[in-house]
């Protein structure tokens, strides 16, 4: 399913990080949609991605891995030798790893801090050089439940997330003045091959699905609903929110 957002980003040049598979996919395909030129940035193959979207002109793929900051400035050039400009950007690459507290290692609490919060930094502050020149843009982090709630055994993971929530808030702070629009989506329980192990364990579906009010996964149209629409005009006077897209669990 396609989250449909008519012509909404008629015209305009998006970066989709984790672009190769999953949530980053659904987003891609959905903004290339609404009318935006994508470049679509992974570390693996973007090929299942562009034959998603089926429109080559209006995409570019760049295999990039964010779990260093090296390609950071290439991903910004090549976009802008691509495009001539960047007006959205989204920060969708994220790793995890789990473990108890109590025995998680210092390189999977880097490894994912890395990826999650630092890598996530420095290419918004890389892009946001692009856009303050131009007095406009869209940044939009994709944040977690974990924002907001602890979890278990995924210590580094709900640390970046939290960590997200509150650069969102710092760069709303600081980049609204110049015409950026800073704001993250909490995505709930989702339908993505991440999931499947869950999605086909009955006990842990039955109890994440009990604990929904809608009743039902989210699927990533639901997520992509989001995220176009802080990445379009009708988000003009939005920033700094951490929006949750999970089917009222965070009400119940």
């Amino acid at each position: 399913m396609t989250a449909t957002f008519g012509s909404a980003l008629e015209g305009k040049v998006a970066i989709v990080t984790g672009a190769n598979t999953g949530l980053g996919q659904a987003f891609a395909r959905d903004m290339a949609a609404a009318g935006a030129l994508v470049a679509c940035v992974g570390r693996s193959s973007m090929d299942e991605t562009l034959a998603a979207i089926d429109a080559p002109d209006r995409t570019l793929a760049i295999e990039a891995d964010l779990s260093s900051l090296e390609p950071i400035d290439r991903i910004v050039s090549e976009v802008l030798a691509w495009a001539g400009r960047i007006d959205i950007l989204v920060n969708n690459a994220g790793i995890i790893r789990r473990a108890d507290a109590l025995d998680f290692t210092e390189t999977d609490w880097d490894d994912v801090m890395q990826v999650n919060l630092k890598s996530l930094f420095f290419l918004s502050q890389a892009v946001a050089r692009v856009m303050v020149p131009e007095g406009r843009g869209k940044i939009v982090n994709i944040a977690s439940l974990l924002s907001f709630q602890g979890g278990i055994r995924i210590p580094s993971y709900t640390a970046s997330k939290s960590g997200v929530a509150g650069l969102t808030r710092l760069l709303a702070c600081e980049w609204a003045s110049k015409g950026i629009n800073v704001n993250a989506v909490a995505p709930g329980y989702v339908r993505t091959n991440n999931t499947k192990a869950l999605q086909e364990d009955p006990e842990r579906n039955r109890a994440i699905v009990e604990r929904i009010p809608a009743g039902r996964w989210a699927e990533a149209s639901d997520i992509s609903g989001a995220v176009l629409f802080l990445a379009s005009s009708a988000a003009d006077y939005v920033h700094g929110i951490t929006l949750p897209v999970d089917g009222g669990w965070l009400a119940r």
